[in-house]
């Protein structure tokens, strides 16, 4: 398959077919990371590279995209289709660019938004201090409980008093479902615009295991490479009446289409890449199966099997547990940090992230806690039976970090669970 790779670079390929046995043979643990399918990955890997295609479709600044016109908008029919909202812009190139164009089309410099603090599990683009967000808006966050838990009297208790004109609701290592209705309450009452970023649980609200936040949210956000298992990308979806995206209109509810349009393009990109919008159309597209829903339901019985038996074996989880696709631990009380947690499962082939934990006592380098999830496990066929046995192996690890023995012994597990679930075994580099 990298035939001329291997002619032309040898260095790359040679990187290429490691990255490949790496996720092979190994547990991919880190809850913002899936596999996706090799339709997909041909969609990346085509000829739609090499088109520029400025503009949407039917109002284009380049000829000859009378093809990517198509492709794009079977992107964007698929995506309302899938959300129940109508309209979709499918160019952002990612999740954070994505999030500059929302706060680029509702927030002058200086305005007010209002997020989740990353250190209580939220995300950069909602507000943190280093961040375009904390830069250039003024932000406030809100955090959690001590019990890891959204407090959402308080989150309106400071919407009250802050008057945010944006806020957010979303985060990357929230164990728990989101309160969309109760969001919404929050932000009418201060007249804010809601802003849903379900990055993470998009897959599960397609198959019925998270609330939607369509009827609550003015604008939703979703990556498009985390549990909906397409690649690398982002779509904005909102309600309204979309207008001509290159005229100007006013900041209203009814104008949402038109404000996102404006802000992806011209506002923050040029040229869409459409390899990428080709591949998120193909993921769309298997993510309207009934195959996809019951993915959806495999990942959270896959998280209650962890769950089930990190309790066992007293181990410590914020908020207790996972609803979704994702669980948060506190190693500290077994006597480690974050980051030596995740280089002791790395050596015997099980990828986490170390995390910060709420109120953490400890720098984000090297936090309290490490965070992980089953979508790709689950991608790969993994049972509640089998996430008993990872939920072992990595509860004696926390137990015996620099222990080498039992982590080689472990090791050899993770070979057997490999084996018996193969990644994709037809491809070859």
């Amino acid at each position: 398959m990298i035939d001329h790779i291997s002619n032309s670079d040898t260095e790359i390929a040679a990187a290429l077919r490691a990255e490949l046995a790496r996720e092979r043979d190994g547990l991919e643990m880190i809850p913002s990371e899936n596999f996706v399918s090799q339709a997909v990955l041909e969609a990346l890997g085509s000829v739609l590279t090499n088109k520029y295609s400025e503009g949407y479709p039917g109002k284009r600044y380049y000829g000859g995209n009378e093809h990517i016109d198509v492709i794009e908008e079977l992107a964007r029919t698929r995506a309302k289709e899938l959300f129940g909202v109508n309209h979709a812009n499918v160019q952002p190139y990612s999740g954070s660019p994505a999030n500059q164009a929302i706060c680029f089309a509702l927030l002058d410099p200086g305005e007010k938004l209002m997020g989740m603090n990353l250190l209580y599990g939220g995300h950069l683009t909602h507000g943190w201090k280093v961040n375009f967000s904390g830069v250039y808006y003024n932000a406030v966050q809100y955090p959690t409980d001590k019990d890891g838990l959204l407090n959402y009297d308080a989150i309106e208790t400071m919407a009250v008093a802050e008057k945010p004109k944006v806020i957010f609701v979303g985060a990357t290592a929230y164990p728990r479902v989101f309160d969309f209705a109760r969001f919404a309450e929050i932000a009418k009452k201060v007249n804010a615009f809601l802003v849903a970023d379900v990055s993470h649980v998009a897959g599960l609200i397609v198959s019925g295991d998270h609330p939607s936040p369509v009827g609550h949210a003015d604008v939703i956000m979703t990556t498009t490479h985390k549990t909906l298992r397409g690649p690398r990308g982002a779509m904005i979806l909102t309600n309204g009446n979309p207008s001509n995206p290159l005229k100007a209109v006013e900041r209203s509810r009814e104008n949402l289409p038109t404000l996102i349009d404006r802000a992806v393009f011209p506002g923050l990109q040029g040229g869409p890449h459409n390899h990428q919008t080709a591949a998120i159309a193909v993921a769309l597209k298997e993510a309207a199966t009934p195959a996809f829903k019951d993915y959806g339901h495999a990942i959270v019985k896959n998280t209650k099997a962890l769950e089930a038996v990190f309790k066992e074996h007293d181990i410590t989880m914020i908020t207790g547990g996972s609803d979704n696709h994702l669980l948060l631990i506190d190693v500290t009380p077994l006597g480690i940090g974050g980051k030596d947690a995740e280089e002791a499962l790395d050596r015997a082939g099980i990828t986490v992230n170390k995390n910060t934990v709420p109120f953490d006592t400890r720098k984000p380098y090297d936090p309290s806690g490490i965070r992980l999830g089953t979508p790709a496990l689950t991608t790969r066929g993994f049972t509640p039976e089998d996430m008993r046995i990872v939920g072992e192996c990595i509860a004696r690890i926390l137990r015996q970090p620099t222990d080498e023995q039992v982590i080689d012994e472990v090791k050899h597990h993770i070979i057997d669970l490999t084996k018996a679930h193969p990644l994709y075994p037809d491809l070859t580099y």
